[in-house]
């Protein structure tokens, strides 16, 4: 009994230390600067912060779309590669290994720049006016572009995920009267959900940083809005600086919340 008590009270001392583990003292801290920056030295830091503030919610909107489009179309190509149709297998192969090659900055600038062009061309050819008069939008073209870009990488963690669970899991499934989809729905993919969700969670923080790459396609994002005050004003040392921990700050909490559900689902196991 006093074992039992002790095994308890030391989880729950556990528990308790986890929500103030070193994460949280780091996120204080930068935190804490940000602020000391701002206060102590409102011109330029607490310009800098007023200027690209705007930009913090295009990253964080741009981040969540294109994250929750990135995870359902991840998991149709990783079905598709895993699939016994040759033709959707190899076509979904083609597509993975094909986006995998070409870096994200060159495909973010295809899709705002030559889709358009292409959309257009295909307008004149088939007579349709609304294509000839097709403008590509910023941020839809942004989103277009990590989604898929990032799916590629997403199918493999899924087919990673997928393929660690046991054959006889399917076998068992498939002999109670379920269909494919509803054994990979009810069976499978809730015991991958175990495996990919420290990937996923990478996943998500690369695509967070990877989002300051839409600058390029005219996005006023946190990345675009400092290149803006940086041109106008000439103090680039301070301006990068403010970028940087603001960034810090938004890739901390995130990593956060990955560690906050991997013990979730470990504790549910």
């Amino acid at each position: 009994m006093p074992m039992t008590q002790g095994k308890d009270q030391k989880s729950e001392n556990n528990k308790k230390r986890g929500y103030f583990d070193r994460w949280w003292i780091m996120v204080a801290a930068v935190v804490a600067l940000i602020l000391l920056l701002i206060f102590s030295q409102p011109d330029p830091y607490k310009r800098i912060f007023l200027f690209v503030r705007q930009g913090i919610w295009t990253t964080v909107y741009i981040t969540c779309v294109s994250f929750l489009l990135v995870m359902f179309f991840g998991l149709i190509v990783a079905l598709a590669r895993l699939s016994k149709a040759a033709v959707i297998r190899g076509i979904s192969t083609v597509y993975v290994e094909v986006i995998r090659g070409i870096p994200m900055l060159v495909q973010l600038i295809f899709w705002y720049f030559a889709f358009p062009s292409v959309m257009q061309s295909m307008g004149e050819l088939l007579n349709v006016q609304s294509m000839i008069d097709y403008r590509a939008n910023a941020v839809a073209m942004a989103i277009l572009g990590l989604t898929v870009g990032y799916s590629a990488y997403m199918s493999e963690v899924y087919r990673a995920g997928i393929q660690s669970i046991s054959r006889g899991q399917m076998e068992a499934a498939r002999s109670l009267g379920m269909n494919y989809f509803q054994a990979m729905r009810y069976v499978i993919l809730p015991q991958a959900v175990r495996v990919i969700l420290p990937p996923v969670g990478n996943e998500f923080i690369t695509l967070l940083k990877d989002s300051s790459l839409v600058s390029v396609v005219a996005v006023a994002d946190m990345t675009r809005r400092g290149r803006e005050f940086m041109a106008a004003n000439f103090i680039p040392i301070q301006t990068w600086v403010m970028i940087a921990l603001l960034y810090l700050v938004m890739t901390l909490l995130a990593a956060r919340l990955v560690t906050y559900l991997e013990r979730k689902y470990k504790m549910e196991k």
